[in-house]
């Protein structure tokens, strides 16, 4: 799923949304990825040693909630190169929920191949506070530690959505996908599928170590308690 060497014309071409066929030229400078490496494994090694306590907490609040549920739920996403890989997340929905999605399709508020609710019945009321929190996303440090992931990249998608991207849209499964991005600090669920893949493509363009770190940063300060997460 790897896209060709972008040609001078191509590299020279000015980014618009407009031509959905257009590469996307891509900072794989090897440097930039070795640093990239580095940190995403000192950080989410580091990240999960001293969070082992929060862990301990959410896996018990939510096993209170539901006894016979398991805490983590692990999904097939698509990672780079169009490779599926087992994500993680604390769960935050009922066991069903994949079975009860049917019946709540009419319902979709995203746009895109994108399923989105903002009161989504299928969320747990421990589920609706890690979601406001994004505490649900911590186990996918165990992700970035494995390299499936990324502390920054384009979100995972499901296989389901990416068997509906265009060619141009396929282009974010080029790069390792990321615990957060230009969409996350951005809007979230309030933006429609393009803009998403639009600031996806703005990240692919211009990442280096600085925004790398400035995303990580402003993340932390925007997820919690952001209006903007369900």
């Amino acid at each position: 799923m790897t896209s060709k060497e972008p040609s001078n014309r191509e590299k020279s071409t000015v980014f618009s949304i407009e031509n959905p066929n257009q590469k996307v030229l891509i900072n794989n400078r090897k440097g930039y990825l070795i640093s990239k490496r580095v940190t995403d494994v000192i950080c989410s090694l580091l990240s999960l040693i001293v969070l082992t306590p929060i862990f301990f907490i959410i896996v018990l609040l939510i096993r209170i909630e539901d006894r016979n549920c398991p805490a983590i739920f692990k999904q097939i996403r698509i990672g780079q190169d169009g490779k599926p890989f087992y994500m993680y997340k604390f769960r935050s929905m009922v066991t069903n929920a994949e079975t009860l999605k049917v019946y709540l399709l009419h319902q979709n508020e995203a746009t895109g191949p994108v399923f989105k609710m903002k009161d989504d019945p299928r969320v747990t009321k421990v589920g609706r506070f890690l979601r406001k929190t994004s505490l649900d996303e911590l186990p996918q440090l165990l992700n970035v530690l494995k390299g499936e992931m990324s502390l920054v990249g384009p979100r995972p998608p499901l296989q389901e959505e990416v068997k509906q991207y265009t060619s141009y849209e396929r282009q974010r499964l080029n790069v390792t996908p990321g615990l957060t991005c230009y969409w996350q600090v951005s809007g979230r669920s309030n933006l429609g599928f393009e803009q998403w893949m639009d600031l996806d493509m703005k990240y692919i363009r211009e990442r280096n170590y600085l925004v790398d770190s400035k995303l990580i940063i402003k993340t932390i300060f925007v997820l919690f308690g952001s209006k903007d997460a369900y």
